[in-house]
C-alpha cells in the first residue's frame, strides 16, 4: 500500500536546504491564510515527494547554468498547472494584475494593424506606435508577419487574418515574423467595439454578425430583428465566425430568444457542483427561419449558442467544425499577488455532449474559400439556408 501523509503544500523550507526529505506524520491542524480562508491540508504520496526532491537536487547541482530556487519553484508550479489542460495556467503577480484590469467578454486585438502588401504578397505591421507594448517587445512597422498561433498567413484573406487577431481581451497569441527564430507572445489589449452588426442581403436574409457575447448582445439581436423584421424578411443568419465566446449568460439569453423550452446548456464540476440553464416559454421568434454560421475559431459561449440551436433543431448550422473550447475557468488569487487560472467546469450540450476538445459539427460543411470575397460567401451561405426545409 502506498504510504501517504497529511502534508500542507509548503515545500520551500525543506527544499531550500537541499536535504533528504523529512515529513511529520502528525495530524494536520486547521490554519488560516491571509484572506481569512481555511488552508486545507492534503494527502500527498511520500514516494512522489521524494522523487520530486531527487529531481530538484539533480537540476540544482548539475544543470549547465545556476538557477535560483525561486526560478525553479516558478517552473515547477507552471508545469503543475499548465499540464492540466490547454487553458489552465499560473499567473505571476504582474500577469494577474494585468488580467484583472480587463473586462470579461470584451473583444480585443493587438496594438497595431496587419496590412496586406500586394507587391511582396505578405502581411506587414503598420500603425505600431513607439512605446506600445508590442513595440517594447521588439516589433516594428513594416515587419513581415508569417504566422499567428502557428497558422501560416500565406494565402489567407482579410477576414481570415483578422479572425486570427481577434479574441477575448487579455488572452495571448503567438506571432512570428520573418526575422524571428521563434514566435513572440503578444496580449490582445486593444478593445474593439463589438456591437452586433446587421446586413440585409438582397434575398431578404438578415445577417447578424456577433463578434463576442456581451451583456447586451441578446437585447441587440432582438432589437435588430424587430427593426428589420417585415413580411418580406425570409430568414436570419447569426454569423459567429471568429467569435471567441464571451459571457455565458449572454449566450444563454441569446439562445432563449429562439427557444421556448428545454435545456440550453449544462455545466458539470467536481468542486462547483452541476448546473442547468433552461429556456423560458416564449413564442416571439418561433416562426423565424434561423441559420448559424461558424468556423474553426468559433469558441466557448459561441459553441454553447450553436449547440443549443442545432440540437433543438431550431437553426441550420453552416460552415466549419468549431474550435472545441467548452470550459469554465476560475481565478484563485495567491497571497504573494500571483494567481492560478484553472478549469473548474465543463460545458455540455442539451443532448449531454461535451464541447471541450470536440467542437460543434455543422449541419452543412462549407468553409470560406481563400480566394472568395466575404460578401459572396455570405450570399452563398444565405442561399443554402433558404433552401432548407422548415426546421
Amino acid at each position: 500500500m502506498t504510504q501517504r501523509f497529511n502534508f500542507r503544500v509548503l515545500l520551500t523550507g525543506w527544499l531550500m536546504c537541499c536535504s533528504p526529505l523529512v515529513l511529520s506524520a502528525a495530524p494536520a491542524t486547521a490554519q488560516v491564510g491571509e484572506d481569512g480562508q481555511a488552508i486545507r491540508s492534503v494527502e500527498v504520496p511520500v514516494e512522489s515527494i521524494q522523487q520530486f526532491v531527487q529531481i530538484y537536487n539533480l537540476v540544482k547541482d548539475n544543470y549547465v547554468e545556476s538557477k535560483p530556487d525561486e526560478v525553479l519553484f516558478q517552473q515547477a508550479i507552471k508545469g503543475l498547472v499548465g499540464g492540466l489542460d490547454r487553458y489552465s495556467r499560473y499567473l505571476s503577480p504582474e500577469e494577474y494584475k494585468q488580467l484583472v484590469q480587463y473586462t470579461e467578454g470584451d473583444l480585443a486585438s493587438v496594438d497595431f494593424a496587419l496590412v496586406y502588401e500586394p507587391r511582396a504578397h505578405q502581411w506587414v505591421i503598420r500603425d505600431l506606435k513607439e512605446g506600445a507594448d508590442s513595440y517594447k517587445l521588439g516589433l516594428r512597422n513594416d515587419q513581415i508577419v508569417t504566422k499567428i498561433d502557428g497558422q501560416d498567413l500565406q494565402g489567407l484573406n482579410h477576414e481570415q487574418v483578422h479572425g486570427l487577431l481577434y479574441g477575448s481581451i487579455g488572452t495571448p497569441l503567438q506571432m512570428q515574423t520573418s526575422t524571428m527564430a521563434v514566435a513572440q507572445t503578444l496580449i490582445r489589449n486593444k478593445k474593439i467595439e463589438a456591437d452586433v452588426q446587421p446586413v440585409l442581403l438582397h434575398n431578404q436574409v438578415l445577417v447578424l454578425k456577433v463578434r463576442v457575447f456581451q451583456q447586451d448582445t441578446a437585447n441587440e439581436i432582438k432589437r435588430l430583428i424587430e427593426e428589420y423584421g417585415s413580411p418580406r424578411l425570409k430568414a436570419v443568419l447569426i454569423d459567429l465566425r471568429n467569435n471567441p465566446g464571451g459571457l455565458l449568460s449572454a449566450a444563454v439569453e441569446s439562445a432563449d430568444l429562439f427557444l421556448n423550452q428545454g435545456v440550453i446548456v449544462s455545466t458539470k464540476s467536481r468542486s462547483e457542483g452541476n448546473q442547468q440553464f433552461q429556456a423560458l416559454p416564449s413564442n416571439e421568434f418561433q416562426r423565424l427561419k434561423l441559420g448559424v454560421l461558424i468556423n474553426h475559431r468559433s469558441a466557448s459561449a459561441a459553441e454553447v449558442f450553436t449547440a443549443a440551436m442545432k440540437e433543438h433543431q431550431r437553426a441550420w448550422v453552416i460552415g466549419e467544425k468549431s474550435y472545441g473550447k467548452g470550459v469554465v475557468q476560475k481565478l484563485f488569487p495567491l497571497p504573494d499577488g500571483a494567481a492560478l487560472q484553472m478549469t473548474v467546469s465543463h460545458y455540455y450540450t442539451p443532448k449531454d455532449n461535451m464541447i471541450e476538445g470536440k467542437g460543434i459539427q455543422p449541419n452543412q460543411v462549407y468553409p470560406l474559400p481563400a480566394d472568395m470575397k466575404d460578401e459572396i460567401y455570405l450570399e452563398n451561405v444565405s442561399e443554402m439556408l433558404l433552401k432548407q426545409a422548415k426546421l
